[in-house]
């Protein structure tokens, strides 16, 4: 198959491509390089630079395409609180755009990145996808709203739909600026040995799961036709500052902690049944919390 991600150039998009062309498929990552990186693309995958949001470069990504995995937009949780606003027109006005070029390229399956934000703080857990949406964020909300434009396109214009809704993924690779992300910022302040930046003192339960198992998810869901949601998340839950003692506990050593104290936009506990998508497909993850860490540990003593 031919795939187009956008956001390609970024963290989860990177490794995504480089599963997809391990797998043999053609990949070509459109991104607009405002948070993704040009080195991290695959040298065997075509780059496109250009915006979701304009028409002309999203046809032109598009061109001899099979499917899209839609990853491109802003992520930022807090950013979205203050800037709500850029948070409609990159993942929201960005989105329908893709999916009009979709349109007028005749490509309908599309794979989508969404969020567990989505879900708010949650009345039951494990989150099923029976969940109802109730984002208490403006970047969950994009999320939402996006979500329900794949409804309308799958209901009008036939598109094969997948949603994913990701828990919190982490995993090498990961070079956001500025960081938002726990763990990534956790490790990178360990092996500075500086001062752990924490919300909540740590007491947030959060699900976990590791990049490479994110990827797999999407390879996986590649044949499914129809509309179709899915969590993907370790189906367990971890706080914090339980993954910060995992932190100490493989480099051999502790830092001070700097709390930070509540933090705009999150929820108190979340993490996923991915029961759902292990029935469709067989999927499940495979890297257990400690493993994980201590490869994205040994990653980011290669950078810093």
């Amino acid at each position: 198959m031919k795939i187009l991600i956008t956001g390609g150039a970024g963290f989860l998009g990177s490794h995504i491509t480089n599963l997809l062309i391990k797998e043999g498929n053609d990949v070509v990552v459109f991104d607009n390089l405002s948070k993704g990186h040009k080195e991290s693309v695959n040298p065997k995958a075509k780059l496109v630079v250009g915006d979701i949001n304009d028409p002309a470069k999203t046809q032109e990504a598009l061109e001899g395409v099979d499917a899209v995995i839609h990853m491109a937009g802003l992520i930022v949780v807090p950013e979205s609180v203050k800037k709500p606003e850029l948070y409609v027109l990159n993942n929201v006005l960005g989105s329908v755009n893709l999916l009009d070029c979709m349109i007028k390229k005749n490509v309908k399956k599309i794979i989508f990145s969404s969020s567990a934000c989505v879900y708010g703080e949650p009345k039951n857990l494990p989150i099923t996808e029976n969940e109802p949406l109730h984002p208490d964020n403006p970047y969950g909300a994009s999320k939402a709203s996006v979500e329900a434009f794949l409804q309308a396109y799958y209901a009008n214009h036939n598109f094969d739909v997948t949603i994913l809704r990701y828990f919190n993924p982490y995993g090498p690779g990961e070079l956001h600026e500025p960081e938002s992300h726990a763990i990534p910022n956790f490790i990178k302040a360990t092996l500075a040995k500086k001062p752990i930046p924490l919300y909540w003192n740590g007491e947030q339960i959060r699900d976990f799961i590791y990049v490479e198992d994110l990827a797999r998810s999407h390879t996986q869901v590649l044949g499914l036709t129809g509309f179709n949601i899915f969590n993907v998340g370790t189906d367990t839950g971890n706080k914090v500052i339980d993954v910060v003692k995992q932190i100490f506990e493989i480099v051999g050593y502790k830092v001070s902690i700097n709390d930070l104290g509540k933090r705009e936009g999150d929820v108190a506990a979340n993490y996923a049944s991915s029961k759902k998508l292990q029935e469709a497909v067989g999927w499940e993850a495979q890297v257990g919390l400690k493993d994980g860490l201590a490869q994205t540990i040994d990653y980011f003593k290669k950078i810093i």
